[in-house]
């Protein structure tokens, strides 16, 4: 049997190769396209004329629009990112956002408020500053006892700004009763107290809830619901209940006087 051939059975390297034509066609249409996207940075083609702002509240939106006039009539194209946030950051009830460039002409901003967990009183005198779950404080409350938020004392001398984080030691706090938005322990959460490794929750009904340090707070926090849940604990007594160790937690309840 005579041996096969595959002689022209390989393709033409040549027919694989691109031609100078082709090549001068794609360099040519690859300059257009910088050249478009270029003349569409720098012109009002796809100028800002609209601020989309979702999300938060009406003055939290209306703040962020306020913030952001100066980039209307900016190319979609030119926006920075950056430079939106040293604008919209420094709102006190924006905690996060998001932007998307809607073509040609909007710029939506999407914003996620700050949500209020405490209250900060100073004394002696009457100051008081709403703070987020952040531990960021987002402004001043001049009728404090409107808010059934629980309170943490402070003196003067530690400092609260609208807009800025509070002291680390006292941001635990806020990130203690952050968990509990939307899932409050039984009876509500009256007053904080923060001490060195000691961070203690007064309930409604003056029961204590004793966490510890701020490690493995979720838990914590989980245990000492379901035990309150199941015990009623929360409004029996003026005791307290440790879950410093989760895995150990104590119930100590004492009766109200002349119950």
């Amino acid at each position: 049997m005579a041996p096969l051939s595959v002689r022209g059975s390989l393709p033409d390297v040549r027919t694989l190769t691109p031609s100078a034509r082709s090549l001068v066609a794609g360099i040519a249409l690859a300059l257009v396209a910088v050249g478009a996207y270029l003349g569409a940075r720098n012109t009002s083609v796809f100028a800002v004329q609209t601020l989309d702002v979702r999300g938060a509240n009406d003055a939290i939106r209306r703040q962020v629009r306020d913030a952001l006039a100066g980039e209307l009539g900016t190319s979609l194209l030119r926006v920075n990112t950056s430079v939106v946030a040293s604008d919209v950051d420094p709102i006190p009830g924006v905690r996060s956002f998001t932007i998307d460039r809607q073509f040609p002409h909007t710029l939506r901003v999407t914003v996620k408020r700050e949500v209020p967990v405490l209250v900060v009183r100073q004394v002696p005198g009457r100051a008081a500053f709403l703070v987020g779950a952040s531990g960021r404080v987002i402004r001043t409350l001049p009728h404090s006892r409107l808010s059934h938020l629980p309170r943490l004392w402070v003196t003067k001398a530690v400092g609260v700004q609208v807009g800025s984080p509070l002291p680390p030691q006292l941001a635990a706090a806020a990130t203690a009763l952050a968990p509990l938005h939307g899932a409050a322990l039984p009876g509500g959460v009256s007053s904080v107290r923060l001490g060195k490794d000691e961070l203690t929750l007064t309930l409604g009904g003056g029961l204590q809830v004793r966490l510890g340090n701020t490690g493995d707070l979720r838990l914590k926090l989980a245990i000492a619901r379901r035990i309150l849940g199941q015990t009623g604990a929360a409004t029996g007594g003026t005791g307290y209940l440790d879950v410093s160790v989760p895995l150990r937690p104590v119930l100590s309840t004492a009766p109200q006087v002349g119950g």
